[in-house]
């Protein structure tokens, strides 16, 4: 005889099953198409900028258009993803519809002119929009609604990289550091796994990246993992540098060129200006694929090809200037193409192979910047396979520490601090209190604690 009390507990959960079948399959899939069409229209625009290499040359117009779109008709929109987490942890006007057909267009137009920037910025930001209009449309309570919108941000982080686990923490997991939140985990699966499968439904195929098995392995290799470590160390500081430069770069320009419509001029001409500098065009676009059969590309770099060392400070250097202007887009893809690249050159260096270091700074640097590490390790395993998991958990926690409290998503909350905080952050404050806050002081050693106690006491007998 099965106790009461478990057939409520099943009846219960079945419910809730259903329930979010229910709300998230028909969103995810709607995602899902959106992502589509928009990876679609990507591979066509850099197609285009290929065949015209012209359209170069009227990227401070295309940003100005951009730009104009945002002030004319963008509103709470231009807050992009840092608007769905603040309006995931406090629902309230919601996100604005017109947030997913704006990004769709502006993202297209910063590729097709040669901006260097991402896609995971409008699949999230296309995934939380329609998700909250859903939810107004549906008057789903306050609780449900943030269950949801993290189920959209989970179906389109899925759907436009091909990794659906991945995805689904992701939207668990960046919201604040050091905490998952599990209520969602269900709705969040739902709609990574329904997102990523409509996605590959319309013909959608995703690049593919490859480490070689070699001799790692899960037989660990004392050696191996002592420069795994240190190569992880040094995606850490490279996504914290990657964070701040971006956050600086935008500042810098606010104040310097107060004027919005004058920036993406700038941020053109200095493109045009660091392509023929450099006398390529490696570093516009996603940098996946490569009219130039000898170019730098993010498969290319996984391979024993001899690069420039300094490719994955070229990257960061045009999509810095890219995003900090005002085009628009994401920060991954580039994030990956910087972290392999980075890879690429400490493989070199540290006599370790070129695939496992190139993939281990593809995650590694990403879960740095994005405080994300058991997204990216789980992202690690779904691209690569399972063989390196040991690896990439590694390159992702300890990337994941050296960052500090920066990121580029100034929203997150700092859940369980990395260190400790300045007395001055509020409980559960944002990673924009976190930079703004002074530093904590440094924890008194036992020495310096035995130092000040006898100094009190010799002031005391004099």
């Amino acid at each position: 005889m099965i106790p009461r009390r478990l057939l409520a507990s099943w009846a219960a959960q079945t419910r809730a099953l259903l329930k979010w079948l229910c709300l998230t399959a028909p969103l995810a899939a709607v995602i899902g198409s959106a992502c589509a069409m928009f990876l679609w229209g990507l591979d066509r625009a850099t197609q285009a900028r290929f065949d015209h290499p012209d359209l170069l040359y009227a990227l401070p117009l295309a940003g100005i258009a951009i730009v104009w779109i945002y002030g004319r008709f963008g509103g709470r929109a231009d807050g992009g993803n840092n608007l769905i987490v603040d309006q995931i942890h406090e629902p309230g006007a919601g996100v604005p519809l017109r947030m997913a057909p704006l990004i769709l267009v502006t993202t297209i137009i910063t590729h097709l002119f040669g901006g260097s920037a991402g896609r995971e910025g409008t699949a999230v930001q296309l995934g939380g929009s329609l998700a909250s209009g859903f939810t107004r449309w549906a008057r789903l309570s306050p609780a449900d609604t943030r269950l949801v919108l993290m189920a959209g941000v989970a179906a389109g982080f899925g759907a436009v990289f091909g990794t659906p686990i991945a995805g689904a923490v992701f939207a668990l997991e960046v919201l604040s550091l050091g905490q998952v939140r599990y209520e969602a985990l269900l709705p969040c699966l739902i709609a990574a796994l329904v997102g990523d499968w409509t996605c590959h439904a319309w013909g959608i195929a995703h690049t593919s990246y490859a480490i070689a098995d070699g001799d790692a392995g899960f037989h660990l290799q004392g050696l191996l993992l002592a420069k795994v470590t240190l190569a992880a160390v040094i995606f850490g500081l490279g996504g914290l540098a990657f964070s701040e430069a971006s956050h600086g770069a935008t500042a810098l320009l606010r104040r310097v060129c107060p004027q919005p419509l004058l920036r993406p001029v700038l941020g053109g001409l200095l493109l045009i200006a660091f392509v023929h500098i450099l006398g390529t065009r490696d570093y516009l676009g996603l940098g996946v694929w490569s009219a130039d059969p000898g170019g730098v590309t993010l498969p290319g770099l996984f391979k024993g090809a001899p690069y420039h060392p300094l490719s994955w400070l070229w990257k960061a250097l045009f999509t810095i200037t890219t995003l900090a202007t005002g085009f628009k887009g994401g920060e991954v893809t580039p994030l990956f193409f910087i972290g392999a690249a980075l890879g690429h050159a400490l493989a070199g260096i540290l006599d370790a192979p070129t695939d496992l270091l190139a993939g281990l700074g593809f995650v590694g640097l990403f879960a740095a910047a994005a405080n994300t590490p058991l997204a990216c390790t789980l992202m690690g395993i779904e691209l690569f396979g399972a063989t390196h998991t040991p690896y990439i958990a590694v390159a992702c926690f300890v990337a994941y520490t050296f960052s500090g409290h920066s990121g580029i998503y100034l929203s997150q909350r700092i859940g369980v601090p990395k260190v400790p905080l300045a007395p001055s952050l509020p409980a559960g404050g944002t990673l924009r209190q976190a930079r703004e806050a002074s530093p904590a002081p440094a924890p008194l050693t036992l020495r310096r604690q035995i130092r000040i106690v006898l100094k009190r006491r010799l002031r005391r007998r004099n």
